[in-house]
């Protein structure tokens, strides 16, 4: 079968009467709700749908091509917002609390599916659907509350204004505290302004990137409330204790023993070593007090904690209290690596305190800390130049980093523009900056160094989303012996599909990334942990064919809301400027010299636009043998028929 031949794509499915019984693992029904109107009703899955998008990020984007108009605005009413569970909630397999929220994305136009963990995704699969799709705007801030009695919406005024955390616990308390089991999802003052990076947060916990909370905030949603006591049947449930035992078993291994011990905040120093470290707005691969970052310089001075995700055995959540010793009243934050490369080298800053309070302060208004730091650090390249008059902000001022944060979150002066990104702010700002405007498709970069990291690099370029760590994970590719980390070429392309393969099945399932070690084989191992929950007998090559129609799905998505190819690149700031890798030894000759540039030529073949490069397979999905150029019929299931074209062809 064709990847192509499975995305179905329909305009209303309320109007479809499709029925199919229920597959182990799932409700069989996803709940459909309309802010605008205050109605919601069930919708049934059509027959296979379930098996050839699976849950999470695949069966959402199912959902979402089906219910997003075609170059709908982001944050218009009728732009969808999409919780999506996993058939592997509620099971006791290891990371499997998990949940995905899509939407198109405000800072990018293009598909934007959010992983986030722990109980929110229980209690929300216990409501008995296995997805919520939102649609309207309310006339005022509102609350939804969601069991499987029905959907209620409340007000959220005394809410609005209030931090994630905050509002969480008092909607928790006025339906009935802990006794009641709701959990709550929520935005923050960033959410409420529309801030284009905005995140939704709960436990916590957040789906941080792509301003899944600027979506939820243009509906004057504040919170969405679950709980319930509907449970999903198993297939075996015998053998499933058994995988899930050895799973949790191999977990507690070798594999898994950096992110218990100490966490993810450790790449920083490994990353430094390499030169691979973004540092000063990707000017360079080393920040020279990258030490004072350290696992260890952060617990120098403050009592390090560990918790966990529900229904997890690593554990790699390490809690830095934000003060030092005998200031317990200063709170905690969570910190990774992520957040503390885009709030410390990214901007030059390496004072500890200064970025465990920039990334709590991010949590507080609810900024995705990625986007936040790269548009800070863009931002202060662009004063150091003379693009901007800004006030202090200069690589290296903490103050002003946190002063910009709350800017930002608030839409302030400068942050107003900056709230919108770095390709918007580079827009205005003109005057080459968009050269070096830190972005893929609107995404800010996370913090691997495309020039020294160049498996990496594709994975950025093409990717759905845009620049993605998660989505693609092709950083584990440079760090193999399959290719050459800072002299790439054509021969990388089919190792960055193999893990994008496994990461697009993994996020649909749903499970941890940090279990990729305890796999031998991780796409066997997949489907030997799918066949006891759902009952079918899924093979390893079935799972490969479903990771190729999931990335499709996202494709064909991206098509309708406008893309073109010419979005597939980096910044030229990796092409043409060499890379910083040592300290003190000035520049190095990394460039990125095998990507395009440009983007491939166009033409019209028979009615759908065909995309070529002579270079590389700009499509890193073997686009010939995996897609047909001509326009497909997607919608033939009794509702209205879209044709989802142009689909590239060779």
């Amino acid at each position: 079968m064709r990847a192509v031949e499975a995305v179905v794509a329909i305009r209303r499915p309320v109007v479809c009467n499709w029925h199919m019984p229920t597959v182990p693992g799932y409700h069989g029904q996803y709940l459909r709700i309309d802010l605008s109107e205050r109605t919601s009703h069930q919708v049934p899955w059509p027959d296979g749908v379930l098996r050839k998008f699976l849950g999470g990020a695949g069966l959402g984007a199912w959902v979402l091509r089906c219910e997003t108009p075609d170059g709908v605005d982001p944050l218009s009413p009728e732009s969808p917002l999409v919780f999506v569970f996993s058939p592997l909630v509620g099971s006791p397999l290891t990371t499997s609390a998990k949940f995905a929220v899509l939407a198109k994305s405000p800072l990018t136009g293009r598909i934007n599916d959010s992983l986030s963990s722990s109980h929110f995704a229980i209690s929300g699969k216990r409501t008995g659907y296995d997805a919520i799709v939102i649609v309207g705007a309310a006339d005022g801030p509102t609350t939804l509350v969601v069991t499987p009695d029905g959907v209620r919406f409340e007000s959220a005024e005394t809410e609005w204004g209030l931090g994630s955390r905050e509002t969480g616990q008092r909607v928790r308390d006025r339906l009935g505290g802990k006794r009641a089991g709701f959990r709550v999802a929520a935005i923050g003052p960033a959410g409420e302004r529309l801030v284009h990076f905005a995140t939704i947060s709960h436990d916590a916990r957040h789906a941080g990137r792509g301003g899944l909370g600027a979506v939820m905030g243009s509906k004057r949603l504040k919170a969405i409330a679950v709980a319930g006591d509907r449970v999903v049947s198993f297939s075996d449930p015998g053998r499933l204790v058994e995988i899930s035992r050895d799973i949790s078993k191999r977990s507690l291994g070798s594999a898994t023993a950096k992110y218990r011990e100490l966490g993810t905040v450790d790449n920083l120093v490994t990353f430094n070593r390499l030169g691979s470290l973004p540092t000063r707005n990707f000017q360079a691969g080393v920040f020279a007090e990258a030490s004072m970052l350290s696992p260890e310089s952060l617990e120098a001075d403050r009592d390090r904690t560990r918790t966990s995700c529900a229904a997890c055995t690593i554990g790699c959540e390490h809690i830095f209290p934000l003060a030092g010793a005998g200031q317990e009243d200063a709170g905690g934050v969570r910190m990774e690596y992520e957040n503390l490369f885009a709030l410390g080298p990214l901007c030059g800053v390496s004072e500890p305190r200064t970025v465990l309070a920039a990334s709590a302060l991010c949590d507080e208004l609810g900024l995705d800390t990625i986007s936040t730091g790269a548009s800070i650090a863009f931002a202060m390249e662009c004063a150091e130049r003379g693009l901007v008059d800004i006030p202090g902000l200069r690589f290296g001022n903490g103050d002003a980093l946190l002063a910009m944060i709350d800017d930002i979150g608030n839409r302030r002066e400068w942050g107003d523009l900056l709230a919108e990104g770095t390709r918007a702010a580079a827009d205005r700002i003109g005057g080459d900056s968009q050269s070096f405007a830190p972005h893929v498709k609107g995404l800010e970069l996370p913090g691997y160094e495309p020039r020294a990291l160049q498996a990496m690099a594709l994975g950025f370029a093409v990717g759905t989303r845009g620049a993605d760590h998660n989505r693609s994970g092709a950083y584990e590719v440079d760090f193999s012996p399959e290719v050459g980390r800072v002299n790439a070429g054509p021969e990388t392309i089919g190792p960055v599909v193999r893990v994008e393969d496994e990461a697009v099945l993994m996020d649909s399932l749903i499970l941890c990334k940090f279990l990729r070690g305890v796999f031998e084989d991780r796409v066997a191992g997949m489907a030997e942990l799918l066949r006891p929950v759902t009952g079918w007998d899924v093979s390893p090559e079935e799972l490969r064919e479903t990771a190729g129609r999931i990335v499709t799905a996202k494709k064909a998505y991206n098509i309708a809301q406008g893309w073109t190819p010419a979005e597939d690149t980096l910044p030229r700031r990796f092409f043409e400027e060499p890379l910083v890798r040592e300290a003190g030894r000035g520049h190095c000759s990394i460039r990125i010299n095998w990507l395009p540039r440009s983007a491939p030529t166009i033409s019209s073949v028979d009615g759908p636009l065909r995309v070529t490069c002579p270079r590389i397979a700009w499509w890193h999905w073997d686009w010939p043998d995996r897609a047909v150029s001509a326009s497909i019929d997607l919608g033939d299931r009794g509702c209205e028929n879209r044709r989802v074209a142009p689909l590239l062809g060779s």
